[in-house]
């Protein structure tokens, strides 16, 4: 470009668009750009041709030009600077200053950072309270993926969700209708535990009840599982009576008519409605069928268990079906809440069973023990899993057992069935006595006297010693198995034995 300002002399290189190469930085970085004197643009609507560079102003006619540097005293370098390739760059964390023209672009750590940060602020983030919320639904494999993520990342800092994921699981095992309905007896202890150390009831059901309770409640969790056609399916009861064993055929249906008339027996000791009320109305007492009146008179004479059931069946045509599965329970509720109401004097109350007579406490742990055993009937005629009871209870009934046994045996003797006593004490003394070591589930010992119902067993005046397994022993009460294959060790008097054995299987009944 001519010193006019039309193109002349200036040199290709450093016009024509080409790429200006920043040579190296002087103490310009020192100034205030402030007082640096910008160039002057070109007209608006001008452009450099081929995008170089736009031209400076040009001075007017007659004024001086700016000398080189007075604009900036910043000295231009001889030659323009070329990067070797081999050279790094000193400081490349390091931005480079702002320039007029434009911002300066922030460097890549700086955008890295931005994006990091939004994508953290979009992930959703979960508190311990929703987290806890979810582990049902986590239990139940119901949750998304994102949630199931965030739930298990839980677990493994909070102990607390932890053991209840793990609760919550096996609680979910228990829905599958395929899998195996033989729950542990002690289950609904165990809940009930756990409900009543949370918040204790305001009437808590008597110790003494609960094993009626309990049975009761394991019987109607299976009537609830068996379908309508196998309440029509037979059961073969059976018990011992005059030296042989005896069976009875019925069904289902017909053996909760057994279990619903006997426990009219404990419903007239508690002033409750006798459930056998009105059955057999019009018959005749001779022909089997008790009246109502004979019935509601059952609590001045009350009657046997045989003769109450012989009178349901009778009446109950045609054959019971599920539908007697709701009045029976309605009265072991009924049974359960009055003793609970009724106060601790309550449990000395007597049940008369016509030829015997128990007190209410050891009258509903009879009961229980008759509903476990008939419980197993049904269960083998339904192809039924069906566990025994819970320890604590079947030992209470072993020892109910084991205290009839003396005045068992004082019958059958008087009866001509056992040995004559041996020597006669003062009651409430140690007399001859049988050790009876009952020994696994639910098991322990007894000192059963032998000569007289009011002497006191002792182990000092043990004269023999029988073992048997604590189930085996119940099923020789019930008159399940025979009093000679019972026993699994035997030791000392024979004939004590055999006579503590054929008393046991004596206590059975229909």
């Amino acid at each position: 470009m001519s010193g006019d300002g039309r193109e002349g002399g200036r040199r290709d290189d450093e016009v024509r668009g080409a790429r200006r190469i920043p040579g190296p930085r002087g103490a310009v970085d020192d100034f205030d750009l402030e007082t640096v004197e910008r160039p002057v643009l070109p007209p608006p609507g001008g452009s450099a041709p081929d995008g170089s560079v736009p031209e400076q102003g040009v001075p007017e006619e007659g004024a001086a030009a700016p000398e080189v540097g007075a604009a900036a005293d910043v000295p231009e370098p001889e030659e323009p600077y070329e990067p070797d390739e081999r050279e790094e760059p000193e400081e490349p964390d390091r931005p480079e200053e702002p320039d007029e023209d434009g911002p300066v672009p922030e460097p890549p750590h700086a955008v890295t950072a931005d994006a990091t940060a939004s994508a953290s602020a979009s992930a959703p983030v979960l508190s311990h309270r929703v987290l806890k919320a979810l582990l049902g639904a986590w239990a139940l494999s119901a949750c998304s993926a994102e949630e199931t993520a965030a739930v298990e990342d839980h677990l493994t800092v909070c102990a607390p969700c932890a053991d209840e994921a793990l609760r919550l699981r096996d609680a979910v095992g228990l829905l599958h209708t395929d899998g195996s309905l033989d729950l542990d007896p002690a289950l609904r202890t165990r809940v009930l535990d756990g409900c009543l150390g949370r918040r204790p009831a305001r009437v808590p059901i008597p110790e003494w009840a609960t094993a009626y309770d309990a049975e009761t409640a394991r019987l109607d969790a299976l009537l609830r599982d068996i379908g309508d056609s196998d309440w029509h399916a037979p059961v073969r009861l059976q018990w011992f009576e005059d030296e042989r064993a005896v069976t009875r055929r019925t069904t289902v249906a017909g053996v909760i008519g057994h279990l619903m008339a006997v426990d009219g027996l404990l419903s007239a000791a508690l002033g409750l409605e006798d459930p056998l009320a009105g059955t057999g109305t019009g018959a005749a007492a001779g022909t089997g069928a008790l009246g109502t009146a004979e019935v509601n008179a059952g609590a001045e004479v009350p009657l046997s268990p045989t003769r109450r059931t012989e009178t349901y069946w009778a009446a109950t045509y045609p054959p019971a079906t599920r539908a007697v599965r709701e009045p029976w329970r309605a009265l072991t509720h009924e049974l359960i809440r009055t003793a609970s109401l009724a106060g601790p004097n309550v449990a000395e109350r007597s049940v008369s069973y016509g030829e015997f007579a128990l007190p209410l406490q050891d009258a509903l742990l009879d009961r229980a023990f008759e509903c476990w055993v008939h419980g197993t009937d049904i269960a083998e005629a339904v192809d039924y899993p069906y566990k025994p009871p819970s320890a604590a209870h079947l030992h209470r009934m072993i020892d109910l057992a084991a205290r009839m046994l003396p005045a068992a045996l004082a019958g059958r003797r008087g009866a001509g069935l056992a040995g004559p006593a041996r020597e006669l004490v003062a009651p409430g003394a140690p007399g001859r006595s049988v050790h009876l070591e009952v020994e696994g589930h639910g098991g322990g010992d007894w000192y059963i006297a032998l000569d007289s119902p009011a002497a006191v067993g002792s182990p000092d005046r043990a004269v023999a010693q029988v073992a048997l397994d604590g189930v085996e022993f119940c099923q020789l009460v019930a008159g399940h198995i025979s009093p000679v294959e019972a026993a699994a060790g035997q030791e000392g008097d024979r004939e004590a034995i055999r006579d503590v054995l054929f008393a046991s299987a004596s206590l059975s009944r229909l």
